[in-house]
């Protein structure tokens, strides 16, 4: 059994494919943590482009509210409140926050949470949260991290969830190059954004 960290932001639609495949597969076989990053953080004092700031800004005030969650309620809460949001999000297409405060709702979570949205004395917490990302990788990089009984990498990068037939096979081999010390990087250029079933235009 391997334990397995994943470090994602929610609003990053690569992370949910990729926690999906991996929460599914993993089963009993392995540990699976989700932790918390954040993309508004990583940009923070770079330029971006126009089409980028509505994705930050939701990354921003996600952000404060997965952080209020996981220090208050613990990882488990944060990982309900993960899934509730992607499903809304990343499958229906909504972002807005009565879409949150169902998704609070559904976690088991008292719904005025939804206030921590707009708590700026939460984001010295979302910071250090992202840092503690950056730091187990030992190097600045996006959504999503994965980190295999302590060796890091950036990735995993799925453009869709794999074939039931592939998906075992995959984490079997991400867990062998991960473990094995010798090895460094395999990288792939861009594919283009992820396909993801039931997606509502």
């Amino acid at each position: 059994m391997a334990d397995i960290d994943l470090y994602l932001d929610p609003v990053c639609p690569f992370s949910w494919v990729s926690a999906r495949w991996l929460l599914e597969t993993a089963g009993e076989d392995h540990q699976v943590t989700l932790r918390q990053m954040n993309l508004a953080v990583l940009n923070e004092g770079t330029e971006v482009d126009e089409k980028q700031r509505p994705m930050l800004e939701r990354s921003r005030r996600l952000g404060r509210l997965c952080a209020a969650v996981t220090d208050r309620h613990g990882r488990d809460a944060f990982a309900r409140l993960y899934a509730a949001l992607g499903s809304r999000m990343h499958v229906g297409g909504a972002h807005d926050d009565a879409a949150i405060t169902a998704a609070i709702t559904e976690s088991g979570l008292d719904p005025t949470l939804v206030e921590t949205l707009d708590d700026a004395s939460l984001d010295r917490l979302v910071s250090a949260t992202h840092h503690d990302s950056q730091q187990v990788l030992g190097a600045t990089n996006g959504a999503p991290i994965i980190v295999v009984d302590g060796h890091a990498f950036a990735g995993p990068v799925l453009t869709g969830p794999p074939a039931p037939d592939r998906a075992r096979a995959l984490l079997e081999a991400l867990v062998t190059l991960t473990t094995t010390a010798e090895f460094a990087d395999l990288h792939r250029p861009y594919q283009g954004p992820p396909t993801i079933a039931g997606r509502q235009k």
